[in-house]
């Protein structure tokens, strides 16, 4: 047995099935091992190193086990690096197996040498080692798998090609080896009973209680819905939460922060009291004010309690096990005023939504495009949204339901992941619907060669529907969308403007499925084909990239400021955003800002 035999053997007894990869040299041996291995565990071939690491984060996000990836030395190691600080910066559980020049050309400036400990450094900053003899195996790929695990990180494992060639020889009895086992047992940590009776008598004493909830509180969603029963709160979500608790109990508010929902940011300005539960929510401007209320944190990583609030009581523990030891100490709140207001400013929310998304544009207004598939979403839908101003679309017009999962890059905010997020899910779920909404500028950065992926694979999964719908609009919109509001400058076209491309037929061309649509009376019917489809469907989406994704906190008088200074300076250069621009954005705003004055307490 070869060292590279051993180091897939090992992986399958990590109950690995599947490690998303490109070939290269640097990796020559573990490409055999996989030949003699019959590809167990699956050898995904992705279009390009930094897919693969999305491919491996979308399956680490939607299977809840560690996603591993597979790249040769030097270049394809540095490929890596934007999909591993995704994983990272989101707390998912990926392992990367890369490999290295020979031990006997190190230090020789060799081709394609890198120094690849020092690269990996910050990203697998929890552990990354290289392994120079055989007997170091198999203590490191444990110790990378468990890591993981265990601080939901990227780690990494390098193997020199020469060390993949060796025949394998276990660590022995002996001084200075380390001898190494497989597994790790579920563990929930659970404050003390005298913090959790802090945290009781603070949730007790508020009369106006919110909630914010992250991915931190996925397996916890009866004690989250049971605590806001209880204390007659609302409940916001933090955007890696979108799919943790669901949009149609009528408290729930929906996504918080600049891509979130006016009726969170009521919810967050008007309360007295503030838990945290599983979420390291950076924007502090969107919690209440520092001295407007008492506040408890729930979090498993010690590491991230006490940040972007002056919490009260910060309980470290598991969100689930937490709340079930609190519970029975909350005393039941009467669903009053505070209640009613919370569900009716989400209803009004929801009105919003609507009749912005039926406001006209040109050709297509984008939160119809997305507005419309909320209806006709599958209840076991998988969903990923690119960043961009396809993300506004996503957190605040579909309401996950039910089964749903949802993702995002939420924390690095990359570009590109949206097509390889649903690839890694069909892979974790072969038998359930995958959908992703991108923009055209991330379509044409990678998502098109990735369909070559989709196109080598889709027959594999019982499920074939894998559906990308593009939002078309020529633009770079969201940073079209900052330099305005941010800057006061318009479009700047020269680094905004992207060229039309043929999505649709370019899923045609290699053996998918496609469709153009140009007008608003062919978007339903498009979802319900691509829905219907036998195999992976792109959607090109003609949409206007004049409709504002206006912030939920933006005052009436701060909208119509930047918009008349668009209509202005956007008209000026003749570009693509047409003169009717200042009229439609205020016809947006009107929905977004109909009832005045926002808040109980008077707030502009």
């Amino acid at each position: 047995m070869k060292v590279s035999d051993y180091v897939l053997r090992r992986l399958r007894e990590w109950e690995v099935d599947h490690v998303f990869s490109y070939a290269g040299d640097g990796i020559n041996g573990l490409l055999a091992a996989w030949g003699r291995a019959e590809n167990q565990p699956k050898f995904v071939q992705a279009r390009h190193e930094e897919m693969a690491a999305f491919e491996a984060v979308g399956y680490a996000k939607f299977s809840g086990k560690v996603g591993v990836c597979a790249a040769t030395s030097g270049p394809g190691a540095i490929h890596l690096l934007n999909g591993l600080y995704d994983a990272k910066l989101d707390h998912v559980p990926v392992v990367a197996i890369v490999g290295q020049t020979n031990r006997s050309a190190m230090g020789g400036s060799y081709q394609q040498e890198v120094d690849l400990l020092s690269l990996y450094k910050d990203v697998a900053s929890d552990f990354c080692e290289m392994v120079t003899v055989p007997e170091q195996l198999p203590n490191v790929i444990d110790r990378a798998m468990r890591t993981a695990y265990s601080r939901r990180t990227v780690t990494a494992v390098i193997i020199p090609a020469d060390v993949q060639e060796l025949d394998y020889s276990p660590p022995t009895h002996a001084f200075k080896m380390v001898p190494s086992s497989l597994g790790m047992s579920h563990f929930a940590p659970v404050s003390a009973a005298v913090d959790l009776a802090r945290a009781a008598e603070v949730l007790n004493a508020g009369e106006k209680v919110a909630v914010l909830i992250g991915q931190g509180a996925r397996g916890a969603r009866a004690e989250v819905e049971e605590l806001a029963d209880v204390l007659s709160a609302g409940v916001a979500k933090a955007l890696l939460g979108k799919d943790v608790l669901p949009d149609d109990l009528p408290y729930v508010t929906g996504a918080i922060g600049l891509l979130g929902t006016r009726a969170s940011y009521e919810l967050m300005m008007d309360c007295d009291t503030l838990l945290v539960v599983g979420s390291n929510f950076p924007y502090t401007q969107f919690l209440p004010e520092f001295d407007q209320a008492r506040a408890v944190q729930i979090d498993i990583d010690p590491h991230n309690v006490g940040m972007r609030y002056p919490f009260e009581v910060n309980l470290v523990g598991e969100a689930k096990e937490t709340l079930k030891a609190l519970l029975p100490q909350l005393k039941r709140k009467k669903h009053g005023a505070w209640r009613k207001k919370i569900e009716k400013d989400t209803a009004r929310w929801w009105d919003v939504m609507e009749r912005r998304a039926a406001v006209e544009a040109d050709p297509i207004n984008p939160e119809y495009v997305v507005h419309s598939l909320d209806a006709l979403l599958p209840d076991d839908v998988i969903l990923a949204a690119d960043s961009g101003s396809a993300a506004n679309w996503y957190a605040r017009h579909l309401r996950l339901r039910g089964n749903m999962r949802g993702s995002l890059s939420g924390t690095l905010a990359t570009m590109g992941p949206g097509v390889p997020y649903v690839i890694g899910a069909k892979f974790a779920h072969p038998d359930r619907p995958a959908l992703a909404i991108v923009g055209d500028g991330a379509m044409q950065m990678n998502g098109m060669a990735e369909l070559i992926t989709a196109a080598k694979y889709w027959q594999e999964w019982q499920d074939p529907r894998l559906i990308v719908a593009v939002l078309n609009n020529h633009d770079l919109n969201q940073v079209t969308w900052e330099m305005r509001a941010m800057s006061g400058a318009p479009q700047f076209l020269p680094s905004q403007a992207i060229p039309d491309v043929p999505y649709a037929d370019f899923a045609r061309s290699i053996g998918l499925e496609g469709l153009r649509v140009e007008k608003p009376d062919q978007v339903d019917a498009a979802w319900r084909q691509a829905l219907a489809a036998d195999r992976p469907f792109v959607i090109d989406f003609r949409s206007d990239p004049a409709v504002p994704p206006i912030p939920p906190h933006a005052t009436r008088e701060q909208a119509e400021a930047v918009v008349s200074a668009i209509a202005k300076g956007d008209s000026d250069r003749g570009n693509m955003i047409k003169q009717g621009i200042k009229a439609k954005a205020q016809e947006f705003m009107h929905g977004h800002h109909r009832d005045g004055a926002r808040g109980t307490q008077g707030k502009k």
